[in-house]
């Protein structure tokens, strides 16, 4: 009876032994798949979470250049908003104590760029500083002509000039 015990109790523990092997057999591939979805996951997580990374740093970048950018476009006329760079013409001549007027305003044809015809008046040190000023103005301009008279008149002491200017807006858009 002992001897049968102890069979019994070695195939039972055989038995056991075989179960236990594939339970931790099936338990260490389910652990294994599990770890491998765990990888893909955190790889997805990763990515997503670089690209966000990326989109935020977009963002900044485009929150950082934006005043720059909208300086670069103030230099930048285009023909659907002319009236800011005409401001910009009569103002700097107010500015320098010169009275203009904008006479003509035309596209040219050969290339985008605009042609303001302009007359001015005032003493020559009014008109030479208004030259100078639309030389410096932030707008890329050629001068196609400038015919400039004294006019005979005098305001005061200084003699009264008259100026006709045509100027050419070379960083012209024409939309």
């Amino acid at each position: 009876m002992k001897y049968f015990f102890q069979k019994k109790s070695l195939i039972l523990s055989a038995i056991f032994f075989i179960f236990s092997c594939f339970v931790f057999i099936f338990l260490y591939k389910d652990i294994n798949n599990k770890k491998e979805i765990s990888q893909l996951a955190q790889e997805k997580w990763q990515t997503k979470a670089t690209s966000m990374e990326n989109a935020k740093s977009l963002i900044n970048s485009v929150k950082i250049i934006e005043p720059q950018k909208a300086l670069l476009e103030t230099h930048f006329v285009k023909s659907s908003d002319v009236v800011p760079f005409l401001d910009t013409i009569e103002k700097i001549s107010k500015d320098v104590g010169a009275t203009a007027e904008v006479v003509s305003v035309d596209v040219a044809k050969d290339n985008p760029s605009l042609i303001v015809e302009m007359n001015a008046s005032g003493s020559f040190e009014t008109i030479y500083k208004l030259i100078m000023l639309l030389e410096n103005s932030p707008y890329n301009l050629e001068f196609v002509s400038v015919d400039l008279k004294n006019s005979g008149t005098s305001i005061g002491k200084s003699p009264q000039w008259t100026a006709t200017f045509q100027i050419k807006l070379l960083n012209f858009i024409n939309q």
